[in-house]
C-alpha cells in the first residue's frame, strides 16, 4: 500500500546542510502496523510529514527517492489532489494537539470538516448526520458527555483530552493510511490502552495502515508488526518487532531499550522525620462554568489533605483531567482554592497577599510539563537562568554569568549556548534549561509537572538522572506528577493517586505497587505498558476480548 524508497530529506540553513532523512527505505501493506522509533531529531516526523506533504520547503528539500501511496508517487501530486489524498486516504494523529487544533472554531465544527468538504461527492453526508457521527466517535476516544462537550473549544479540554480530539480527527475520514505521531504521549496509561485498542479495532474493520512513531519501546511492543529504528536521519536496524526486541543487532537499539525505567527507587528507603515541609489541608478548588454557558461548575480537586515531608519525592497519578496539575499549581499558589489550606514551612500560604508572598517564591518552584511554552521566546538562555537570580538577590549583575555557567554545568548544557534562544534547542535541551531556572535560586521544595513526557527514552533517563541528582544535592523535596507508572516507580518515595479531584490511595511507592488497595490502583497498574512483545500483545488482546466495543 506504502512504499517508501531511498528518502533523502535535507534541511538548507544558513548554518549549513542537516541530513533529516539519509536514504531510508521500508514498505507497509493493508493492516499492517510499523513502528518507527528513535531519539529525538532522528528524523521519524520528518518522513510522516514528507507522506503527508506538509514540509516546509525551503528551508526542506527531497533530494532523492519517492513516496508511493497505491501506485501514486506523492511527489508528483498537484496541491489539490494531496488535499483531496489528506482529507479521504490520510489521516495524521500529531503530537501537540494545543497547536494543532484551531482555538477559535469548536471541536464539533473541526472534526465535521473533513466529512463535508473533503470526502467523495457521492460519499458526502449532510451537516446533522456528520455531527452525530463526530458525537459517536468522541465518545469512542473516550470523551465524557460528547453531546454537550461537541460544542466546546480546544482551551476548554485538558492536555490529555484534547489528545484525545485529535485521535476521533484523524479517525473520523476512516483513512486507509493512519500516521501516529506520538499520539499517545500525553495520555495516562489507562486511555492509552483505551486509544490503542480502538486504533487497532480500527484497523482490522478498514484493513488501515499504521505508521506509529514513538518514543515508548513499551506501547511499540504491543501494537507493532515491524520496527523501523532511526538514528540521524539512518535506519539503524528493521525487522519483525520480535526480532527488534529478542534479537537485536544494533548497540544503539539495545541502548534504548536499556534506558527503559524498571523497578523502584534506587538507594535507602525514605524515612519520615519532624513535620511536613508542605502540608495541604481539606484543599478544594472550583472551576465555574460560567451563567450562561451551560457548562456545571467542576470540582477540580476536592478536599484534599496531603503531607509532603523534607527530602520526600511524592508521586502524584491518575488519569488525565483527574486534578494532579490543578493540585500542583494551586500548592504554589498559582491558582487560588477556594477551601482549606496550603501550609509551607508551618505558615499558611492560603490568605497571603502578592508581595508577602515573593519571600515564599524563592522557596517554592515549578518545573513545567512544556518547556518550549513555559520558555520566554525572546530571552537568551543566559537571561533565562540569570532572572531568577537577579530578582531574588541571588547573584548581582557583575557575578550573574558565572553563576549562570555553574548552573549551566549543573543541568548539562554547553557554555557555547548561553546566547542561543530556546527554539535553537531539542526537547530534552529546553527541558535542562527549564530545571535550571526552577534550581536557579535554590528552592527547597519543587513541582515537578509532568518533566519527561514528551521525552523519548534515552533522553528521558538522562532527565531523569539529572533531577535525581539535583535533589540529593541540594536536598530539595519535590511533587512529581506523572502519568507514566514506570517512572513514579523509579524516582518517587510514595505516591498519591488521583480520581475525580479526590485522592483514593496513599502510600509507600513498593507497597502500593505490590499490594494496592483500591480497584482504580489496579486498573491503572494493569495498564502499564512492558517492552515485551509477547507480554504485551497478550495483555492488550485479552482487554479486547473482555470488551465489546461498539463499531464505528
Amino acid at each position: 500500500m506504502l512504499e517508501v524508497k531511498n528518502l533523502k530529506i535535507y534541511f538548507h540553513t544558513r548554518n549549513g546542510i542537516t541530513k533529516a532523512v539519509d536514504d531510508v527505505s521500508f514498505s507497509l501493506n493493508a493492516g499492517e502496523t510499523l513502528a518507527i522509533v528513535g531519539e529525538s531529531g532522528s528524523g521519524k516526523s520528518v518522513i510522516c510529514h514528507a507522506i503527508m506533504d506538509l514540509l516546509e520547503k525551503p528551508p526542506a528539500r527531497i533530494e532523492s527517492g519517492s513516496i508511493t501511496l497505491g501506485g501514486e508517487n506523492i511527489f508528483d501530486c498537484t496541491k489539490q489532489r494531496m488535499r483531496q489524498l489528506r482529507g479521504n486516504d490520510i489521516g495524521m494523529i500529531f503530537q501537540d494537539p494545543m497547536t494543532s487544533l484551531n482555538p477559535n472554531l469548536t471541536i464539533g465544527e473541526q472534526l465535521i470538516e473533513p466529512l463535508i468538504y473533503h470526502s467523495d461527492p457521492d460519499k458526502r453526508i449532510g451537516r446533522r448526520d456528520s455531527r452525530l457521527r463526530a458525537i459517536g466517535l468522541l465518545s469512542e476516544v473516550g470523551i465524557p458527555d460528547a453531546k454537550n462537550r461537541i460544542d466546546n473549544f480546544p482551551h476548554q479540554f485538558s492536555g490529555g483530552m484534547r489528545q484525545r480530539v485529535m485521535i476521533a480527527m484523524a479517525l473520523i475520514g476512516e483513512p486507509r493510511l493512519l500516521i501516529c505521531d506520538e499520539p499517545t504521549t500525553a495520555l495516562d496509561v489507562t486511555v492509552q490502552t483505551q486509544i490503542l485498542e480502538l486504533i487497532k479495532k480500527l484497523q482490522a474493520k478498514q484493513r488501515v495502515g499504521i505508521i506509529f512513531v514513538s518514543h515508548d519501546l513499551g506501547v511499540v511492543a504491543g501494537i507493532a508488526d515491524k520496527v523501523l529504528v532511526l538514528c540521524d536521519g539512518v535506519a539503524m536496524e528493521s525487522g519483525k518487532t520480535e526480532d527488534i526486541f529478542y534479537k537485536t543487532k544494533s548497540q544503539y537499539t539495545r541502548s534504548l531499550l536499556e534506558a527503559i525505567p524498571s523497578g523502584g527507587k534506587p538507594g535507602k528507603e525514605f524515612v519520615a522525620t519532624g513535620t511536613p515541609l508542605v502540608e495541604t489541608s481539606n484543599l478544594s478548588i472550583i472551576f465555574n462554568g460560567g451563567s450562561g454557558s451551560g457548562e456545571s461548575d467542576v470540582k477540580a480537586v476536592d478536599d484534599i489533605s496531603l503531607q509532603i515531608y523534607p527530602g520526600e519525592i511524592l508521586g502524584l497519578v491518575g488519569e488525565s483531567g483527574s486534578g494532579k496539575s490543578t493540585l500542583g499549581r494551586s500548592i504554589l499558589r498559582l491558582i487560588p482554592p477556594q477551601k482549606g489550606k496550603v501550609i509551607f514551612e508551618g505558615n499558611d500560604l492560603t490568605n497571603l497577599s502578592h508581595s508577602e508572598l515573593i519571600r515564599f517564591r524563592r522557596k517554592m518552584q515549578m518545573i513545567f510539563q512544556d518547556p518550549y511554552a513555559s520558555l520566554n521566546p525572546r530571552m537568551t538562555i543566559y537571561q533565562t537562568l540569570a532572572e531568577p537570580m537577579l530578582h531574588h538577590g541571588m547573584a548581582k549583575q557583575e557575578d550573574a554569568l558565572e553563576k549562570v555557567l555553574q548552573l549551566m554545568d549543573e543541568v548539562g548544557l554547553e557554555h557555547r549556548h548561553i546566547h542561543k534562544y530556546p527554539h535553537e534547542f531539542s526537547g530534552g535541551q529546553r527541558q535542562r534549561i527549564a530545571i535550571g531556572r526552577a534550581i536557579s535560586i535554590k528552592p527547597d521544595f519543587i513541582v515537578a509537572d509532568e518533566p519527561v513526557s514528551a521525552l523519548d527514552v534515552t533522553i528521558q533517563s538522562q532527565i531523569l538522572g539529572l533531577i535525581m541528582n539535583l535533589v540529593e544535592r541540594h536536598k530539595i523535596t519535590m511533587l512529581f506528577i506523572s502519568h507514566d507508572l514506570s517512572v513514579v516507580r523509579s524516582v518517587t518515595d510514595r505516591v498519591a493517586v488521583m480520581k475525580s479531584g479526590r485522592v483514593i490511595e496513599d502510600g509507600k511507592t513498593e507497597q502500593l505497587w505490590q499490594i494496592p488497595q483500591d480497584a482504580y490502583t489496579k486498573e491503572l497498574l494493569k495498564s502499564i505498558p512492558i517492552a515485551d512483545p509477547r507480554s504485551e500483545r497478550r495483555r492488550l488482546l485479552m482487554n479486547r476480548n473482555k470488551k465489546k466495543g461498539s463499531d464505528f
